[in-house]
């Protein structure tokens, strides 16, 4: 039995894995272009994924799509900005991981509370949300507000007005759309994740 749940979770973990790589290579799945930036929907999938399976399998799923989106940088597939900072691997590949786990995490505690599911859902997407926009701009603030070649790439004069308009233009509307669809998402699979479906029934 014990092996049979191992094995389910390693194909439930692959199907989450093949659909990142998905998003990220055709075009305005999982990422839409608005000038030099991109608005992204890959951040609803790794917290579904966090939802169903918790923190460790979501912290997974984030660091699959974080790694993704570093080759991406690195391979010049990316965006304007994404090209010129998301070559660093802690701004690229740590938040994304910490979606997943604080989603994860936050869930359980959800969970042990005894909220109500749909509200556990909503709560956990916009969180998990607002991590991936506030640790990536906070960290490319913290990296690049010195001056760098984010400039030259960028044309801009102040990095903080410029990450400031990108949280609320981008960062707000994920956010919302992640407290939309992740539940959405998120209620008709748990039907088919006896894994999830054990975690409800804390």
């Amino acid at each position: 039995m014990q092996q049979a749940n191992h094995a389910r979770k390693i194909s439930i973990l692959a199907l989450f894995a093949a659909i990142i790589i998905i998003q990220n290579y055709v075009p305005l799945i999982g990422y839409i272009p608005v000038g030099p930036l991109e608005i992204t929907t890959i951040h609803i999938t790794v917290i579904v994924a966090a939802i169903l399976l918790g923190p460790v399998d979501g912290g997974i799923i984030g660091g699959i799509w974080g790694l993704v989106d570093w080759l991406r940088a690195i391979t010049v597939t990316s965006s304007a900005l994404g090209n010129v900072v998301m070559v660093n691997p802690l701004i690229s590949i740590v938040p994304r991981i910490l979606i997943g786990v604080i989603t994860g995490w936050l869930v359980n505690w959800l969970i042990k509370m005894r909220v109500p599911q749909q509200a556990t859902f909503l709560i956990g997407a916009i969180v998990g949300s607002l991590v991936n926009t506030v640790l990536v701009l906070s960290l490319i603030y913290v990296f690049y507000h010195n001056g760098s070649q984010v400039y030259t790439a960028l044309n801009l004069k102040e990095l903080m007005p410029y990450l400031l308009t990108v949280a609320g233009m981008h960062g707000i509307p994920e956010a919302i759309a992640a407290g939309i669809i992740a539940p959405l998402l998120a209620t008709p699979l748990l039907k088919f994740s006896k894994i999830g479906q054990q975690r409800f029934k804390q």
